[in-house]
């Protein structure tokens, strides 16, 4: 029947749910979970989770490291909830931006019996609807899951379906027009929507740019402080303008602005991560204390704008080398780094420093 959800229709609307501090269910084929995100979860729904199980703990292994706890799952750590734990503990656990205020929270004890697989797709849930990547679950039989997802209207998701990991985003454009701009009157503002709900990505086209050959091009990351607000903490900014003026100068190519907000993380998660700056960590520190890694961006949404547009090779403006060899790996060929070493301030020197010592940046 067509009016049935479809798989991403479903992931979208638990994606929705975790933000609003909703349960889902997640089942793999031999058991299910009911889940809240950590971050957004009440203190009534903590309390039924409880009625139900046990509940556990699902921690990146970066977030892990820094609590101390296990990950023996390698890329998570299941975690025991304590019966006299607490909601502010869960969000302690799982907000590095508490640690000075609740420095004792441990010793913390790690699951290493059975499997992780609905852990990691919690995490990847909560990851997706930019949230702490954190989660609370009680595990279950599938039929008692089923009952439960029908008396209670929750959202249902097979931990086993890619797209619940983060698979390759497909997406459509939905609208173009021409807008004039300063650096050329022969624009054009291309949108186009993934089909799995997830945020809306813009490409600007400038001139007539030849598909044929390879086009001038800036994969830029939405950056709401420094491109909007003008904040000195980055460089974001001066290269958004820096690529404009030069694509304006060779009179054709493309700026994608991609809305992967402070390296996909999400401009809360990039906050919480400036918050843990003034701390004095270093800008692949706070990520890593938030749970997540140095870089969270997925470049193939790009590659699948590009292509779509009708481009199979370009001359990308970038100073990080991984990027290149991200765009390579999708299949577009990127046949010329071109530089744009801009926007270096007294202010951002240290968060420069640490790009191109820990991210390998060419500055």
């Amino acid at each position: 029947m067509s009016l049935r959800l479809s798989a991403l229709e479903r992931l979208a609307r638990a994606r929705s749910d975790l933000r609003m501090g909703a349960p889902v269910i997640l089942m793999s084929d031999t058991e299910a979970a009911v889940v809240l995100a950590a971050e957004t979860a009440a203190r009534d729904r903590l309390a039924d989770l409880r009625r139900l199980g046990h509940p556990e703990m699902a921690l990146t292994a970066r977030r892990a490291n820094t609590l101390k706890a296990r990950a023996y799952d390698g890329d998570l750590a299941r975690v025991e909830v304590p019966a006299d734990a607490t909601l502010d503990w869960i969000r302690a656990s799982a907000d590095p931006s508490a640690d000075l205020a609740h420095p004792m929270k441990g010793p913390y004890f790690s699951l290493r019996e059975g499997e992780a697989g609905l852990h990691r797709a919690a995490i990847a849930l909560c990851r997706q609807a930019r949230l702490l990547p954190a989660a609370v679950l009680v595990r279950m039989g599938r039929e008692t899951a089923l009952d439960l997802a029908g008396t209670g209207g929750l959202s249902l998701v097979e931990a086993g379906d890619p797209a619940a990991h983060g698979g390759a985003p497909d997406l459509r454009e939905v609208a173009a027009a021409r807008v004039p701009l300063q650096i050329s009157d022969i624009g054009k503002v291309r949108v186009f929507r993934p089909l799995d709900g997830s945020e809306e990505h813009y490409a600007v086209e400038v001139g007539a740019p030849d598909r044929s050959a390879p086009v001038l091009c800036r994969l830029h990351s939405a950056c709401f402080t420094g491109d909007l607000m003008g904040s000195l903490k980055c460089d974001c900014g001066p290269q958004l303008r820096a690529a404009m003026a030069q694509i304006g100068a060779e009179g054709a190519g493309v700026l994608l602005y991609l809305n992967q907000e402070g390296r996909g993380i999400g401009l809360a998660n990039k906050m919480r991560a400036y918050s843990l700056q003034d701390q004095g960590f270093d800008t692949v520190e706070a990520n890593h204390r938030l749970g997540f890694e140095d870089d969270e961006r997925d470049f193939r949404i790009g590659d699948n704008i590009l292509k779509r547009m009708g481009f199979s090779k370009v001359r990308l403006m970038t100073n990080n080398p991984a990027k290149v060899d991200r765009m390579n790996g999708c299949g577009l060929e990127v046949v010329e780094r071109v530089p744009l070493r801009v926007g270096r301030t007294p202010e951002n020197d240290g968060y420069l420093n640490t790009k191109a010592k820990k991210s390998g940046h060419l500055l």
